[in-house]
């Protein structure tokens, strides 16, 4: 096993810079679709002032939040090549290990950001029929359309995920078009360059400063720059970020021109995304928007399944299953998220029924998400050793700006906010149950030295009084030390049932804050007898142990290691190979204990929450028939021991 690679598009190329159009853009290119609907949704009153407001609040956030945030500066913070909420805090988490709070909830509004954003980018997209007939059934459509989508995914995305690159450059070339041809119609519009009209519309039109959550929409999709920056690479997300920028200022500035045009003939139903299109060309606007609206989705549901599968190596998710029903490197399928995701989609769209109502609950766990990787952030550069006056400017200005984005999103939580809020915070409950859980768990997981009980192992090996439990044996251990082994193991192989092996094999997992390694260490603890494997993993690799272990064997056996052919002269003769066992220590906590409440509790849950997923065997890819599974209470010390008395004759 070696390092892993980040693939072709980390460079600088053509290709790389059409795939990553097709990867990383579908959020934040689809906005047009509906920001400045919510715009005028929102507004007290339409006119000059607002349009032009509302444009120089589009452009400059785009300006300082996407461009110099995310493209300019965070996208710095890369875990040797990779991105992403989880990724920034592996950077930090030796040190500041209390920054894990922040990086779970900014994970779970991630992650629930993705319930809503398929849901708004179709039925926008669908809605655009209205305008051949307002009866359309919007809602049956976008459920067929949703529901193929997430159907698909168990079958792999490769040889459609290809196409998205061409597909949104044609979409980007045509919001740029499209935007342009309206806009020269009134050029003024123009004037919403200048960050005067931002302010005028947030110190002086009524209730401005609330307009900024449907005006934050435009940068949903700025969070995706950095999580998916692995898959692209920092120099194709650059070069193509200043391509869709210009196309997607050119669209706003086309859709406020149109407004502005006809400002008397304005309805509650008016999408300036699709009345800037020639009549000609709205079928084909129709189609593309909704394939475009696909390709958002993707991206999403894609990143969602990165998500969980990292929060599951940091200990923050339960073991789930995860399936690879491509070849191409990193595309996974998780079964249980991709339908929890398809029926949170589907109760969306029919509690929301429209993009208009969506749009009011849209934004407002984003924006968590955001704040959460600006305070992140702020360590970095200041662990990263920037100037403090740097680092104190950053935290200002996007605290500042992403509180204000904050403030004015808290008012969609009546309105439907609540829903993503509700989603975030049980993701969120879940994380920090499993987080915390396990460090209980762990503190009264107690260690002996190895050292001392190695020769009674080697004894117990030759006593053939006992009968051979299995000629290989092998047990996976949580001490990071080489030089311990659980308490619980050695009374596993010595005690419970005396186990006798021609090999004793001690497994041990470490997740390591890199990304991609993928790496293992062979360390012969006695002679010919007890052997422990080291596997070092980062965080977005699988610990498919089962299949690594395997690697290991067969690589020691052609370095004349060890013989992997039966000991027993009956099947080696026909060169059967050696057998194995596994051993799993199911650890339970006794329902008598004397933990605090709040540490019982967290205990507990985690236990509750383990359940839920598949458990290390099946998360190992251990074959369960070779599998001894021996339950044991997970001893807690009691604080107070009453003494017996002995009764006299």
């Amino acid at each position: 096993m070696e390092k892993q690679s980040h693939g072709d598009l980390s460079k600088l190329s053509f290709v790389g810079v059409v795939v990553t159009l097709g990867i990383i853009y579908g959020d934040i290119g689809t906005s047009p679709l509906y920001v400045l609907k919510a715009i005028l949704s929102s507004a007290t009153e339409i006119n000059e002032m607002l349009i032009l407001g509302a444009l120089s609040c589009i452009i400059w956030t785009l300006t300082l939040q996407t461009t110099v945030k995310y493209v300019i500066i965070t996208l710095r913070a890369d875990n040797k090549g990779e991105g992403g909420i989880f990724s920034l805090f592996t950077l930090l988490r030796k040190r500041r290990r209390w920054l894990t709070t922040f990086a779970i909830i900014g994970g779970s509004t991630l992650l629930a950001d993705g319930i809503i954003t398929p849901s708004i980018t179709v039925t926008s997209a669908v809605e655009g029929l209205k305008m051949f007939n307002p009866n359309i059934p919007v809602i049956p459509i976008v459920l067929l359309i949703i529901t193929a989508l997430f159907f698909v995914q168990q079958f792999g995305t490769t040889v459609v995920g290809k196409a998205f690159g061409p597909i949104m450059l044609l979409w980007f070339s045509t919001l740029g078009v499209l935007g342009l041809n309206s806009l020269l119609e009134m050029p003024m519009v123009l004037k919403s360059f200048n960050p005067y009209y931002a302010y005028n519309l947030l110190a002086h039109y009524p209730k401005g400063i609330l307009l900024l959550g449907a005006v934050f929409l435009c940068t949903t999709g700025a969070e995706a720059l950095y999580t998916d920056l692995g898959h692209c690479g920092l120099k194709n997300i650059r070069t193509t970020w200043g391509f869709v920028k210009v196309m997607l200022i050119l669209n706003y500035l086309g859709q406020g021109a149109w407004v502005l045009n006809h400002l008397n003939s304005l309805t509650n139903d008016t999408n300036p995304f699709f009345t800037v299109m020639p009549v000609w060309f709205l079928p084909f606007g129709v189609v593309l928007a909704t394939i475009a609206a696909v390709v958002a989705s993707q991206a999403l549901i894609t990143g969602s399944y990165t998500l969980i599968s990292e929060a599951i190596s940091l200990n923050f998710w339960p073991k789930i299953r995860i399936k690879y029903p491509a070849l191409a490197k990193g595309q996974m399928y998780i079964p249980a998220i991709n339908w929890i995701l398809f029926f949170s989609c589907c109760l969306v769209i029919l509690l929301f029924q429209t993009s208009a109502n969506m749009e009011a609950a849209y934004g407002l766990s984003i924006t968590i998400t955001m704040l959460m990787t600006s305070i992140l952030m702020v360590f970095y550069l200041y662990t990263r050793r920037y100037p403090l006056a740097f680092v104190v400017l950053f935290a200002l200005v996007y605290f500042t700006i992403e509180g204000a984005f904050l403030i004015a999103n808290m008012d969609k939580f009546a309105h439907g906010g609540w829903f993503t809020v509700a989603a975030a915070s049980f993701i969120s409950l879940i994380m920090m149950i499993m987080y915390r859980g396990r460090q209980v768990r762990n503190r009264y997981i107690s260690f002996h030295k190895i050292e001392s009980y190695l020769p009674i192992i080697s004894d117990l090996s030759q006593d053939t009084s006992i009968p051979k439990y299995s000629s290989h044996l092998v047990y996976t251990t949580h001490a990071d030390k080489r030089t311990d082994i659980e308490e619980k193991t050695i009374y596993s192989i010595l005690k419970r049932q005396p186990k006798r092996a021609d090999y004793y094999w001690i497994l041990h997992v470490d997740i390591l804050d890199d990304p991609n390694t993928l790496e293992y260490k062979v360390t012969e603890m006695y002679p010919n007898r007890v052997y422990r494997v080291d596997f070092y993993i980062g965080f977005k690799v699988q610990p498919r142990i089962a299949d690594y272990f395997l690697q290991v064997l067969f690589c020691m056996r052609d370095e004349g290691k060890i013989d992997l052919i039966s000991p027993h002269p009956s099947l080696s003769k026909h060169g059967i190979q050696t057998d194995f066992r596994f051993v799993h220590l199911d650890r339970r906590v006794e329902p008598n204990n004397d933990l605090p409440l709040h540490e019982k509790l967290a205990v507990n849950m985690y236990y509750h929450f383990k359940r839920w997923g598949i458990g290390d065997i099946t998360a190992y890819g251990l074959d369960s028939s070779l599998v001894t599974v021996e339950k044991i209470p997970l001893t807690i010390p009691s604080k107070s021991k009453t003494p017996m008395i002995k009764l006299r004759a």
